[in-house]
């Protein structure tokens, strides 16, 4: 498992780039995620950058590597990209000798435009997160809201790679067949039950050859790191399609992830252990080792911001809907779903994503999506300026937050991950 400490987490490191000494700040010297930035309407090729305080580290001008290639450095074993974590972090310490030239490769981050931070050949979306699948399953199936194989297997389908975009993303609210309940026959048009879904992606290094699967114990040696992710969804269009063969159109227009990938070394102060409640069935032995069950799980916050045209227009701030932890809403670990993805021999290759699926806590106010706060549109959320939203409307922009911390280490974020809706298209 990635989680030991060495001296990139030492509480007590400060770095020259001042910024990145701020309480409360994102992006320390302990943390250091990677993102493809340029400066904003240069036009020139995205290139890997390090944030670092309110900065962002044009890596390649430091020496450190020679590759524009995100995924390339992505495919670097386990001491290779823990070597150049090392040498990043002694960088841009302070005290450092190579202040003076690496201040010459920083850009303001105000001043760049990021890009999907790497390639995503292939993309699964996994159902981890049992209390919104209870939530989700009550409201369709009371009698029985987790289907027999949920505490036995991860859940997951084939999504679509080609419509992922970076924080920033605008979208067309999506169209497709929906049918009403006591309609005779579908209706064609745009989709009234849009809604966000508050994720985690976790993003593959090394690959693995095909008929070769990975062991749980070599498990996140195959994981490079973590972003946050919105897999938006069109309800009324997955309630009529989503049988017999699982989400097509309801999920395909839109995912939206974070600019920058928070690398696993980064988040080994925030391990926890992955423990199932009492009387829940324990993982069968493929899915199961010391290791995932000692430190297998993240220790995350996360929060959904929505904030309306209307409040946008008035200068208001972005309301909070929901606030909860990963660690407490993920039934499955990033390590289980590496594995049980790999079991049958598939294989995977550097940027593949891999999302959480819906990380909701156990308290209503802890949900993650508008589906389970509006208990299916049926009480809709009153907001300060006296709108309500019972799923989003055109013009709304939904914020995703993340962040670590705990006592004895230095807190880190995940940044954040915002889109808006546009109206249909004709």
């Amino acid at each position: 498992m990635n989680n030991a400490l060495n001296t990139t987490h030492d509480p007590q490191l400060r770095s020259w780039v001042a910024s990145a000494n701020q309480a409360d700040c994102d992006f320390p010297i302990q943390n250091l995620p990677y993102g493809r930035f340029r400066p904003t309407g240069s036009g020139e090729a995205f290139r890997i950058g390090v944030a670092i305080g309110d900065q962002v580290l044009d890596l390649k001008a430091t020496g450190l590597i020679h590759t524009d290639d995100m995924n390339v450095l992505m495919a670097k074993g386990p001491a290779e990209r823990q070597a150049l974590r090392a040498a990043i972090s002694a960088g841009l310490a302070e005290g450092s000798a190579q202040a003076t030239d690496w201040g010459r490769a920083l850009l303001a981050q105000s001043a760049v435009e990021m890009a999907v931070p790497c390639r995503i050949g292939d993309y699964t979306d996994f159902y981890t997160g049992i209390h919104h699948a209870r939530t989700v399953g009550s409201l369709f199936r009371p009698d029985a809201p987790l289907l027999p194989n949920y505490q036995w297997v991860p859940i997951g389908y084939h999504g679509r790679a080609s419509s992922i975009g970076v924080s920033g993303q605008h979208f067309k609210r999506p169209k497709g067949q929906t049918k009403a309940p006591d309609a005779a026959a579908p209706a064609f048009g745009p989709s009234k039950r849009l809604d966000y879904e508050l994720e985690l992606g976790f993003l593959v290094a090394q690959g693995n050859a095909l008929g070769e699967p990975i062991a749980i114990a070599d498990a996140e040696a195959h994981l490079f790191g973590v972003t946050l992710l919105n897999d938006w969804s069109a309800r009324d269009i997955q309630a009529w399609e989503y049988q017999p063969l699982g989400p097509f159109l309801a999920k395909n227009f839109a995912s939206t992830l974070s600019p920058w990938i928070v690398t696993l070394e980064a988040l080994a102060p925030f391990r926890a252990p992955f423990e199932r409640p009492a009387g829940d069935p324990q993982p069968l032995p493929y899915l199961d080792a010391p290791g995932n069950r000692a430190a297998g799980a993240l220790d995350v916050v996360l929060e959904a911001w929505l904030q309306t045209a209307r409040m946008r227009e008035a200068g208001e701030a972005p309301v909070r809907l929901t606030r909860g932890n990963a660690r407490e809403a993920a039934y499955w670990t990033p390590a289980q779903l590496v594995t049980h993805h790999t079991v049958n021999g598939c294989n995977l290759q550097a940027g593949d994503l891999l999302g959480s699926g819906t990380l909701s806590g156990p308290k209503p106010d802890e949900a993650g999506s508008l589906l389970e706060l509006t208990l299916g549109g049926k009480q809709p959320i009153q907001l300060p300026n006296g709108e309500r939203r019972s799923f989003l409307e055109d013009g709304d922009t939904l914020t995703l937050r993340g962040w670590c911390e705990r006592e004895g280490a230095v807190r880190i974020g995940l940044g954040e991950v915002s889109a808006t809706i546009e109206p249909a298209g004709a």
